[in-house]
């Protein structure tokens, strides 16, 4: 009788861990997605917002930064294969992303070593690399 009993207990159990992990996925989809989408549009300031707080509070974004970003357009972002796992609760992603000076009209690329991590209380994706170094050789 027992065994009956577990039974459901165990699945209910096992569904409910695999909803979580399904949600916590889905909400790293979504964020990188909206993120992309954020750098696509050369939205720099707007980005920083993806950046996990006590991240952007030891490295706010500086008048020079934001003049910086302002001198580029992004024309193209790959994110290649997409997020890697790289432990319990942070993916690494490795993006190229082109870059056309306003000034110049010249195109340069740049690598972007994004690192996420998982904040379980809040239920949400952080960048805990910073902003992309646009200023690469």
């Amino acid at each position: 009788m027992r065994r009956i009993l577990c039974i459901p207990v165990l699945l209910s159990v096992l569904l409910l861990a695999g909803c979580a992990t399904q949600k916590r996925s889905d909400t790293l989809t979504d964020t990188l997605q909206a993120y992309s989408s954020t750098l696509r549009w050369g939205d720099f300031q707007s980005a920083e917002m993806f950046l996990e707080p006590k991240y952007r509070a030891a490295h706010p974004l500086s008048k020079l930064d934001l003049e910086r970003y302002k001198q580029v357009r992004v024309s193209e972002y790959d994110d290649g294969s997409g997020p890697i796992p790289a432990g319990k609760d942070d993916m690494q992603q490795t993006v190229h992303i082109s870059l056309i000076n306003n000034n110049t009209q010249f195109e340069r690329s740049i690598v972007d070593h994004q690192n996420w991590h998982y904040d379980a209380t809040g239920q949400h994706w952080w960048l805990t690399s910073g902003l992309p170094d646009i200023t690469q050789q």
